[in-house]
């Protein structure tokens, strides 16, 4: 049986262009709570690649595990372009990866810092590279879940494809 987590996304590729160039990956997810780290590891051969991954659901875990800093979630907050970025930087340094992911926003069901249902915040940390794609996602909490773990799969895999390492943080 194939793990259902990896259809309809391109992990398999994302695994394949990660071993080709040599990198690695490691995750920091909050409203996905761990569904990027387990979609990666979906794919024979992840081991490769994945380092690992954080699971800081709770704002203060964010602070503790991913290194996000205390000024940046007293003033902006757990939900943040900012958070995303030092969550991705975070997952990166703390797991002695070439890439982090960091993934916050709502699912729902109720909006959360002013912030609606549905706004994502994904951060990614390369070589030479740091960026922060703001998603808004429609549909129920699943829905933004898996389309929030898509959207990072895809964009890690243009960038690792792409040899985009020349862009500065």
């Amino acid at each position: 049986m194939t793990d259902p987590l990896i259809a309809d996304v391109p992990a398999a590729d994302l695994v394949r262009a990660l071993g080709a160039a040599g990198q690695t990956v490691a995750t920091a997810e909050s409203l996905t709570a761990g569904l990027l780290a387990a979609t990666i590891a979906g794919v024979p051969g992840a081991s490769v690649v994945l380092r690992g991954g954080l699971v800081v659901y709770a704002t203060d875990l964010k602070h503790s595990l991913a290194g996000v800093s205390c000024e940046v979630l007293a003033t902006e907050g757990p939900v943040a372009a900012s958070t995303a970025e030092q969550m991705a930087v975070g997952a990166r340094i703390r797991c002695g990866a070439d890439w982090g992911v960091g993934l916050t926003g709502v699912a729902g069901p109720d909006s959360q810092d002013g912030h609606s249902v549905g706004t994502v915040f994904l951060g990614l940390a390369g070589p030479g590279h740091t960026e922060v794609v703001r998603l808004k996602l429609l549909g129920d909490r699943w829905t933004i879940r898996i389309g929030a773990t898509h959207a990072a799969i895809r964009e890690l895999l243009r960038y690792v494809t792409a040899g985009e390492t020349s862009v500065s943080a």
